[in-house]
């Protein structure tokens, strides 16, 4: 049995799988598609770490093509229209961008997403490598919709077996599953999300051999690298008194791809320059960056504060626990934006130079996610807290009752049941609208009429998703006789599984018939 570990990411996608002999994790390497990051270790050794850039542009005739090809061969450069970037981001997000319609094909963000895995799972095969199970690893902040999607690729995939990971749970058990007892803070900072997660490693009762994993603490945001290079652009033009409009869509493209050569030379250099030739308009554009500029534009764009206030509610979590900042161990940091200096200077700051460690900034997410064959499980609690929405006939308005507060450990049982009314004279069925409530972290996000995206600084606001966006049905309780207005008619039990599944046991109070024994309604995240 062959165990794949994705770590399907903004920029960049890693995949892992354990050696036969040794079953230590190890990070693949295609050709073609693989681009390879030169990490400096201890001692100043240099390592070659292989990622895949996520990038799907569309040829022409069904033909794709892939990951660094489309880098090496600046496909996008010309034709933005047919390059797909930041779509992991736009399938997490709350809405998505207008599809694109390209030699008579619609593609959405869900079908980009779907081809690039498929892709990849094609050049897996290439190396005979037959894949039984695949570890996804997720962001912190992932709603439910996301996560069914990457179990429905599986199974369209024929993958027999399918599991989900947080992407900082997975960096921790990266780099401490083999030390019971540690502490460890994991800050993932990758192309499209922030995620935090403080994790306790231990042992399994009575098996001082198998390790457990309890995750104190988690923080998420929608941020990341693919915002710097748009703010470095934007920071650009407003200089030299232009727009993106008047460089076009061909130019801003090939801008963002100079801002992110910059944004990773200031990780080793304290400036960088690169310049682009508009060989239609021969006008000439020449950046210039410095990390005392870059750390200014982040400033501006609240980028950092928002880095801070991530750190202050993973730390706040943990002291509420009795775990003060002192008592964390280490801290991991994971993800290409973890390069970016300023973002290591501000950790530092908070945990000291000799407690913050960078050395897997890409792998470690991936690899990690392999040692869930190795531990016992993960003591963990839901993110997002959970409503159901009612209709209140007086009112003739919706009305949230919270069934699970973000925060609450699995397993877990409601104390005391849910009793629901008719909300009408005569109904004949009782639909159970469940959904999602978060706190979103995000930036603003607006499309033009080509569908091109632009953003602005970043706000925090509630969000309400109804699980019924991505189902047909959630749960329907049928009733015989209809029901009367004013009248209570069923009860409602609800319990999340140790497999963080929410069921439901729907009772009929006026014919006292069991409608609905533990249902399963979603898989929260």
């Amino acid at each position: 049995m062959t165990t794949v570990a994705i770590d399907f990411g903004t920029s960049n996608t890693v995949v892992s799988i354990l050696e036969a002999d040794t079953k230590a994790p190890k990070t693949l390497r295609f050709d073609r598609i693989s681009r390879l990051f030169k990490m400096r270790g201890d001692r100043e050794t240099v390592r070659e770490v292989p990622v895949v850039p996520t990038l799907v542009f569309v040829k022409g005739n069904d033909e794709l093509v892939l990951g660094q090809q489309v880098r090496s061969q600046r496909l996008g450069a010309s034709q933005p229209q047919r390059l797909f970037k930041t779509f992991k981001r736009d399938l997490a997000a709350d809405f998505q961008p207008p599809p694109r319609q390209l030699d008579g094909v619609i593609y959405t963000a869900e079908l980009i997403s779907e081809l690039f895995i498929q892709n990849v799972l094609q050049q897996l095969s290439s190396q005979s490598i037959e894949v039984d199970k695949i570890i996804f690893t997720v962001p912190v902040g992932a709603f439910e919709r996301y996560l069914d999607w990457f179990r429905d690729v599986a199974k369209k995939l024929g993958v027999a077996e399918v599991q989900l990971i947080d992407e900082s749970t997975a960096a921790a058990l990266g780099y401490a599953a083999t030390r019971p007892g540690e502490i460890v803070l994991a800050i993932d900072f990758g192309g499209g999300t922030l995620d935090l997660s403080l994790v306790r490693t231990g042992t399994a009762k009575g098996d001082t051999q198998t390790i457990q994993a309890e995750v104190l603490a988690k923080s998420d945001a929608y941020v990341g690298g693919e915002d710097v290079d748009s703010w470095i652009v934007e920071d650009y033009l407003r200089r030299i008194d232009s727009s993106r409009e008047q460089v076009g869509e061909v130019g801003w493209q090939n801008l963002l791809e100079l801002a992110e050569k910059l944004k990773i030379q200031l990780s080793s250099e304290e400036k960088a320059t690169d310049s682009w030739l508009d060989e239609e308009s021969f006008m000439s554009y020449e950046l210039e960056l410095t990390r005392e500029r870059l750390e200014e534009i982040l400033e501006g764009q609240q980028f950092l504060e928002q880095l801070r206030q991530a750190l202050d509610e993973v730390l706040t979590v943990a002291l509420e626990k009795g775990i003060a900042k002192s008592d964390i161990e280490r801290v991991l940091l994971v993800g290409g934006s973890c390069l970016i200096p300023a973002v290591q200077q501000l950790i530092i700051s908070y945990f000291g130079k000799s407690k913050v460690k960078f050395d897997k900034p890409f792998e470690a997410v991936a690899c990690g996610a392999l040692a869930l064959g190795q531990i016992a499980g993960i003591d963990d609690y839901l993110r997002h807290s959970y409503a159901i929405r009612l209709w209140e006939p007086h009112s003739q308005t919706f009305s949230y009752f919270t069934l699970f507060d973000k925060g609450t450990k699995y397993p877990h049982e409601r104390s005391q049941p849910l009793t629901l009314q008719a909300a009408i004279e005569g109904q004949q069925e009782i639909r159970l609208d469940i959904g999602e409530v978060a706190d979103m972290a995000q930036a603003e996000v607006t499309f033009d009429r080509q569908g091109r995206m632009t953003s602005s600084q970043l706000r925090k606001q509630e969000q309400y998703r109804s699980l019924e966006t991505h189902r047909q049905q959630v749960c329907v309780a049928h009733l015989n006789p209809p029901g009367q207005v004013g009248i209570d008619r069923i009860a409602v039990e609800f319990e999340v599984d140790e497999q963080r599944v929410l069921l439901a046991t729907v009772r009929d109070l006026w014919t006292d018939k069991l409608l609905v024994e533990r249902g399963a309604i979603a898989k929260l995240s």
